[in-house]
């Protein structure tokens, strides 16, 4: 499944004074040659963009925006590095520590994303506190619903290191679809298995598995139960052990 990339703030922001600039900005450079993933991936839709506005000296806020999106498009702390090494020696060695500088905020062992950050980054809603379950999570989480009423799944967001305890879907079938960030899922007695973009997880009924953000990233998936069975309901269980979890990579 590809991420679809969509952005407002040519709308929001030069709407009425220059309508037509951000109609480009926002449905043609955005909405369009963004999300023509065939033929480039947003990985190196994101390399490029980092190069191109860095040899340009252009370390703005528009510069942190594409860092944000290159970490959150999988562009790793290591690769980054590099990129930016690389350039300095074609670009100039002063850009390239204004770069540094920068990159050291997003992918720096001590910082984690913020709110803000990651809702640039992310196509779809927050939603609201998920107070009704909140107990039965580590941390915080968010509900936003995309028409669940009619159908639809719920987009479900995890704060960096929550996750939900162990639990089981009793007479139903859970899908899983990760859209934003990176997170974990596991079944009982199994290895944990890496969520990204574009992951899907189908959790057969009766299975005992926990899921939730990384401990220095923010999370999203979609989520909808199907083969809903008489009697379906939720079963949950203990907490997922403090220890094991931040051993987790």
């Amino acid at each position: 499944m590809k991420k679809e990339i969509k952005q407002t703030a040519g709308h929001e922001q030069l709407g009425k004074f220059a309508p037509e600039f951000a109609h480009l900005n926002d449905d043609i450079l955005f909405g369009e040659v963004w999300n023509r993933q065939d033929e480039m991936s947003l990985s190196d839709r994101s390399l490029t963009t980092v190069v191109a506005l860095m040899s340009q000296g252009l370390v703005d806020s528009s510069f942190k925006f594409h860092l944000i999106s290159a970490k959150a498009n999988g562009i790793t702390k290591n690769e980054i590095v590099e990129i930016i090494t690389h350039t300095a020696f074609y670009a100039g060695w002063p850009k390239a520590w204004a770069a540094f500088n920068m990159a050291k905020e997003i992918w720096g062992e001590d910082s984690l994303q913020s709110r803000e950050e990651f809702e640039m980054m992310s196509a779809y809603p927050i939603g609201e506190p998920n107070d009704a379950y909140a107990k039965y999570f580590i941390g915080h989480s968010y509900l936003a619903s995309m028409d669940a009423e009619n159908g639809g799944p719920v987009n479900v967001t995890f704060e960096p290191s929550c996750r939900n305890n162990w639990h089981i879907h009793h007479e139903s079938t859970q899908v899983l679809i990760c859209v934003t960030g990176r997170g974990w899922y596991q079944e009982w007695d199994k290895e944990p298995i890496e969520m990204l973009p574009g992951k899907v997880i189908s959790i057969p009924a009766e299975t005992k598995h926990w899921h939730g953000a990384s401990k220095d990233s923010w999370f999203q998936h979609l989520t909808y139960t199907t083969n809903v069975g008489k009697g379906a309901s939720n079963e949950w269980l203990e907490p997922v052990d403090d220890s094991y979890y931040y051993k987790l990579i």
